[in-house]
């Protein structure tokens, strides 16, 4: 019998007595044969839960959740304070037309100058073309939307991003994109774009509806049991802005992982190096903005899933406050830790896509009664005072507790540029109770995720998932209910813990994971991979964004010393997009000279 625990109230914790302890996680890396022997020993009635019961135990689990005393009473999904109106903002409707949010969006972002974006006299060594250089592009009549189709459709086709074994799409269509092409090219020729997303490319994610096509989560039989009738909510409101999709992008299969490997379809890698992850789970959207053939993408992020491949591939990516977009439409729509958000190249794209997806579900107005979404005015004279005014909260021996401290460095190195640029202030912060978050975090969406699957996986489905999906499987259903109370219980208060801190600072700054892209064992692309190492490293900074719904950005700041991309993350108050998109903008114009081309990237706007 383990010794019972008794937690001091929230309230009553005293900062001086919290000791920073690192994380390590007993658990065995396990690849090809071995993994698939694993994954049937541990579906073993009696024997599996007697191993996975131990794993528990050796990892702190069933100290915290069974024999722990926990004060506070269960949270069951975020519940916010009010907060303060943000600074130099343009509110939006959420009710209102998407095409409006955009051009409104428009309006904030800073004056386009086409001479300078287009004479390559004043650009850095390497940029990614903005939805702004296609939309002039467009108007300007040097490209159709449906040349830039055919373009992407050649790429597709002829490097085989539709198939194994290292596909970017999981659903692909070439006749729809170019019917949809040929729709946008024509309101061009008639002056009418909808919007300034008519005619930009995006893939959408496999967990996110977008008709006709199929709806996997990167599975070889979801769509069996669940037919897509319409688009998902934000997909739609894509759509009404003009948007193009070219299909469906891969993904680490039902988003339980975070390498982005998938044994169904072939693994996605990365475009800054091929023998190397993309981190996940939303492997293909961030690959493909990566590689520059998509403006933008649109992912979901339950435990870093949009923040963690943006990071690793050394691009922009949103996860929005928990409640922020409608998640109608998506296979984790009921969960408590999940939304949808964009991936770009730019932070300005972000800004332009967000404004586009953004509005809560009539549901979520009503429980979790959302500040009026804004956006930040980057064109005004005020954006300079205001970023100055800024005070950035640093837990440094969390921050310093990566792979490799080329992270560290390279991202230590940004908050200086930022004081010296900006007069941003760097507090020194400390966030308690991080292994208890990692806890709490784990049995939510664990249970959340079975309860979603559980029906299909007792109709015969079970055996079809993946091996890691599998493992994570046999761990969850050894979660109890008075475990996910335990976990309701820790989640309120480690959002009590947050909101203090954010009485004394705007915006939390960590590296965005733990180490860069992991090397692809060769054992783990038939069978998939169990590195729950690895995943510690990803998700090291990742969590409080999803347990407690904040919203987060991770934006490229540098390379480490094999040129791997490193990101700087940003955690804001509770529906704060538009100050840390702020920040992140900042961040982005600081960093742009030393942004290097992937080794894999398309060049669709060739102008030499």
């Amino acid at each position: 019998m383990g010794k019972k625990r008794v937690m001091v109230p929230a309230k009553e914790l005293e900062l001086s007595t919290v000791k920073y302890e690192k994380e390590t996680i007993q658990a065995p890396h396990l690849t090809g044969s071995i993994l698939k022997l694993f994954v049937r020993i541990i579906e073993i009635p009696i024997i599996g839960s007697l191993i996975i019961s131990f794993m528990k135990k050796e990892n702190n689990m069933v100290e915290m959740l069974q024999n722990t005393e926990i004060p506070e009473k269960p949270m069951f999904k975020p519940e916010f304070p009010p907060q303060e109106a943000e600074p130099s903002v343009v509110i939006v409707d959420e009710e209102g037309e998407p095409t409006d949010r955009v051009q409104s969006a428009l309006k904030c972002l800073p004056h386009y100058d086409p001479a300078s974006c287009w004479s390559g006299d004043t650009l850095p060594s390497f940029r990614y073309w903005k939805i702004r250089d296609f939309a002039y592009a467009y108007r300007s009549k040097l490209v159709t939307p449906s040349k830039i189709a055919e373009q992407i459709i050649t790429l597709v086709e002829g490097c085989k991003y539709h198939k194994a074994p290292t596909p970017l799409l999981i659903s692909f269509d070439a006749e729809d994109i170019r019917k949809q092409a040929a729709a946008s090219t024509q309101r061009f020729k008639e002056g009418n774009p909808l919007s300034i997303l008519d005619g930009i490319f995006m893939a959408i994610k496999d967990d996110i509806d977008c008709y006709p096509h199929p709806t996997k989560g990167a599975s070889t039989w979801m769509h069996e049991v669940r037919s897509v009738e319409k688009d998902a909510v934000s997909v739609s409101r894509l759509r009404s802005c003009g948007v193009i999709f070219i299909g469906k992008a891969n993904m680490h299969e039902f988003g339980m992982g975070t390498t982005g490997n998938n044994p169904n379809y072939g693994t996605t890698r990365n475009p800054y190096a091929h023998e190397r992850y993309t981190g996940g789970s939303s492997s293909g959207p961030a690959a493909i903005v990566a590689s520059g053939l998509c403006s933008a993408a649109l992912g979901t992020d339950g435990g870093g899933s949009i923040r963690i491949p943006s990071s690793l591939c050394g691009v922009v990516g949103l996860k929005t406050t928990y409640g922020r977009t409608n998640m109608g439409g998506s296979l984790c729509g009921s969960g408590t830790v999940e939304i949808a958000g964009p991936i770009a190249s730019t932070v300005e794209d972000v800004i332009l896509v967000y404004a586009a997806i953004l509005g809560s579900s009539p549901e979520d107005r009503i429980s979790l009664k959302p500040s009026p979404p804004c956006l930040p005015i980057l064109s005004s004279l005020e954006n300079v005072n205001i970023l100055g005014s800024l005070q950035l909260g640093k837990y440094t021996e969390w921050f310093n507790d990566v792979h490799s401290t080329d992270i560290s460095d390279v991202c230590e190195d940004v908050l200086n540029l930022l004081s010296k640029s900006h007069g941003c202030k760097t507090i020194e912060i400390v966030i308690p109770e991080l292994h208890e978050m990692r806890i709490a975090h784990l049995v939510s969406i664990g249970s959340e995720s079975l309860c979603s699957l559980n029906p299909d996986i007792e109709d015969g489905k079970g055996v079809k998932l993946n091996c890691d999906t599998r493992t994570c499987m046999a761990l969850f259903r050894t979660f109890t209910a008075s475990d996910y109370v335990a976990a309701q219980c820790l989640r309120r208060r480690i959002m009590h813990h947050h909101m203090e801190i954010f009485k004394k600072v705007d915006v939390i700054v960590t590296p965005t994971t733990g180490m860069t892209a992991p090397k692809i064992p060769p054992g783990a692309l038939e069978n998939g991979e169990s590195n729950m190492q690895v995943s510690g490293y990803l998700m090291r900074f990742i969590l409080a964004a999803n347990l407690l719904g904040l919203p987060a950005i991770t934006v490229p700041v540098g390379y480490d010393k094999q040129g791997l991309p490193i990101g700087l993350q940003l955690i804001g108050r509770p529906w704060g997009e538009a100050t840390i998109l702020r920040l992140a903008s900042a961040i982005e114009e600081l960093c742009a000279e030393s942004r290097r081309k992937p080794a894999s990237f398309h060049d669709l706007l060739k102008t030499k």
